[in-house]
């Protein structure tokens, strides 16, 4: 009998290469709103308590992961998702917005940042489960929730955002989202 089944992990811990240490710390300082913990040459370290985090980054350019797919986290209201985009908005660190937008087989609003070495970070809030999926994230080029990253958000995102205004109306089972918006 496994006794570890009842034992719960206090804190996830995730390390990155990165090429340019420097140009990371000043990135995580502002996405993550707190300076590292520990910096050692060609080392940073943060820990974070909401959600409970460890995440160190390693200068190592040659094993910066091109095929690597994103980084997230998801926040617990809507007003929580609008004061950290907010907050993002002002730092500069917004690569894209999405509202009511159906990745993963779910309603979301979300925001993405990308940092110095390419890694993406999701920010998002979730809605509910859905049972379509934004055809922009079905194709291999675009793996779900994996958004090729625009500095502005296109038309869609308008659509979208008035189809989520009707999200807690729709009847049950109905598809939430504007037709024209191609996320259906």
């Amino acid at each position: 009998m496994n006794t570890m089944n009842n034992s719960i992990f206090p804190r996830m811990h995730v390390s990155l290469y990165v090429s340019d240490l420097e140009a990371s710390r000043k990135f995580y300082t502002t996405f993550f709103g707190q300076e590292p913990v520990k910096v050692k040459p060609g080392y940073a370290k943060y820990v974070l308590e909401k959600p409970s985090l460890i995440i160190s980054f390693v200068e190592h350019a040659d094993r910066v992961g091109a095929g690597f797919g994103h980084l997230g986290f998801q926040v617990e209201t809507p007003e929580e998702l609008e004061i950290r985009l907010a907050a993002a908005r002002k730092s500069g660190l917004v690569a894209l917005e999405e509202t009511g937008t159906a990745c993963c087989y779910a309603v979301q609003d979300k925001f993405w940042a990308m940092d110095p070495d390419g890694y993406r970070w999701e920010v998002y809030y979730f809605h509910q489960d859905a049972e379509f999926n934004d055809p922009r994230y079905q194709t291999e080029a675009e793996a779900c929730c994996s958004p090729q990253m625009v500095t502005q958000p296109d038309k869609t995102v308008v659509k979208q955002r008035i189809a989520l205004k009707n999200l807690n109306t729709a009847p049950k089972g109905e598809v939430c989202c504007d037709p024209q918006t191609g996320c259906c």
